[in-house]
């Protein structure tokens, strides 16, 4: 919530003069920051302004065209995949299977880097399985086929084995888009909860401002691929930064009954 203090113990991402282009066209340009452990941190800004790179970058999935991004002290590179799976979990925008596999065999897969090679599921691995699926309400969707589901449902799934695998990092790439508001606060409640409890780090690129200052601890702002501003809730969620950022007019005020600052809009020529 806003003025929250997030727990911090420790560097857990480095990242220093960060470039990333596809082609000619840059979208991330001299990224520089420090992500600490057991932080809830929200990445916000226009479409195109880099935060699924940001995260792609942070899990490996992309490499940066110059600079260094060190992981618990290491080179990122370094890391070898399976090793970097056991550490960090990605929800990507859009979640797609391609197979028949049921719900149930999909947030299993969230099991797979904490196995041993030709080893089966034990007894913890599927009651951790089944909670996680309870937790999120889609333990009645178990035997159906995850490509059959809702967008909704799929993302539901998708957080799901994400949370399975027990990451110490949990990725969100607008993870909860698609989602009604009573299962984005399921979503949010349970991510909060390992914050809380596990020390989890979350790294979410949002769009929802409000959504993002109920849910995160820290916020960092992009605009074409730069950082433009980064701190708690209270230093950042501020109207100058959202003009600045989205070009638009906003009224940010504390909201006793959410329990945070909520934020409210205008085009900035409206009524002109």
């Amino acid at each position: 919530m806003a003025g929250r203090q997030a727990r911090v113990s420790g560097s857990l991402w480095r990242l220093d003069e960060v470039d990333f282009c596809y082609g000619r066209q840059p979208v991330l340009g001299d990224f520089s920051y420090q992500f600490e452990r057991g932080c809830c941190y929200g990445v916000l800004g226009p479409n195109g302004s880099g935060k699924t790179t940001l995260l792609d970058l942070l899990c490996g999935l992309l490499v940066p065209e110059s600079g260094a991004i060190l992981f618990n002290g290491r080179p990122l590179a370094d890391w070898r995949p399976r090793a970097l799976a056991r550490q960090v979990a990605l929800v990507p925008q859009e979640f797609a299977v391609d197979f028949d596999f049921s719900v149930r065999m999909v947030v299993e897969m969230g099991r797979y880097p904490h196995l041993g090679r030709f080893e089966d599921l034990d007894d913890h691995d599927h009651v951790l399985v089944r909670k996680v699926m309870t937790e999120l309400a889609i333990d009645g969707l178990a035997d159906r086929p995850v490509n059959r589901l809702s967008g909704g449902e799929k993302q539901r799934v998708a957080v799901a084995r994400a949370l399975a695998q027990e990451p110490a990092v949990l990725l969100l790439d607008e993870a909860t888009s698609n989602l009604d508001i009573f299962h984005t606060l399921s979503i949010i409640g349970a991510v909060r909860s390992r914050v809380r409890e596990k020390g989890l780090t979350v790294i979410a690129a949002l769009h929802d401002l409000n959504q993002a200052a109920f849910f995160c601890d820290r916020l960092l702002f992009l605009k074409q691929g730069q950082l433009i501003c980064h701190g708690l809730i209270d230093e950042v969620l501020l109207p100058d930064v959202i003009d600045d950022v989205y070009g638009v007019q906003a009224q940010v005020v504390y909201n006793d009954f959410s329990g945070c600052r909520q934020v409210s809009f205008r085009a900035s020529d409206y009524g002109r």
